[in-house]
């Protein structure tokens, strides 16, 4: 199991609010080039500048026109974006990070952990959004769970909605650099991340 570091509730909370604005700029109607801010070391101790060009925009754009047939189709999509974004991430950072968060990795670059995490995938789902490339999702604020007195780490994620009202979050902290994200209903999501022996589930 993959052990994590607990750093202060207060210390937690801190970080993700300091890291809760948008970390992209606007794509150019054009092109569809875009400078993203790519977090690392850790509550965004690192930060490594992405520029999506205009290759980068052609192929997001045939990656989500796969989803088109319905909000189901583009979630899977959506975690094909995520992969695809999150290899891109690794070239200007140089180091792919690991599965969930390691004892210890605090300030070790490339690595990131959950507000690393949910910061970048909403940087490219606002990116995707921005381009009119979500049909059947709208991105939604960020959101935790858990506060070590239930039994559960903080733990942050990227959300969108889907026109029925429900919540999805899109979690990649589970998969290492480049594997797809979680992307399952919120209220669900919300219900997990009990420790175990020093291990979130």
């Amino acid at each position: 199991m993959t052990m994590i570091a607990i750093p202060h509730l207060s210390l937690v909370a801190a970080l993700a609010m300091s890291v809760a604005g948008s970390f992209f700029q606007p794509a150019n109607a054009a092109s569809g080039a875009a400078r993203l801010t790519i977090c690392h070391g850790y509550g965004c101790a690192f930060r490594a500048r992405l520029d999506l060009g205009p290759a980068d925009a052609r192929r997001l754009a045939a990656i989500l026109s796969a989803g088109r047939a319905s909000p189901a189709a583009e979630r899977a999509a959506i975690a094909k974006a995520v992969s695809y974004f999150e290899k891109r991430a690794q070239q200007v950072t140089g180091v792919r990070d690991q599965p969930k968060s390691e004892f210890g990795a605090s300030k070790i670059k490339g690595q990131m952990d959950c507000v690393d995490e949910s910061t970048n995938t909403d940087a490219l789902l606002r990116y995707l959004q921005g381009r009119g490339l979500l049909k059947h999702h709208k991105v939604q604020s960020r959101t935790s769970r858990g506060f070590l007195l239930d039994g559960r780490y903080p733990h942050w994620t990227a959300v969108v909605s889907s026109p029925d009202g429900v919540k999805w979050a899109v979690d990649s902290w589970y998969a290492p650099m480049g594997g797809a994200p979680d992307i399952l209903p919120l209220n669900e999501w919300k219900q997990r991340g009990v420790l175990e022996s020093g291990a979130l589930d």
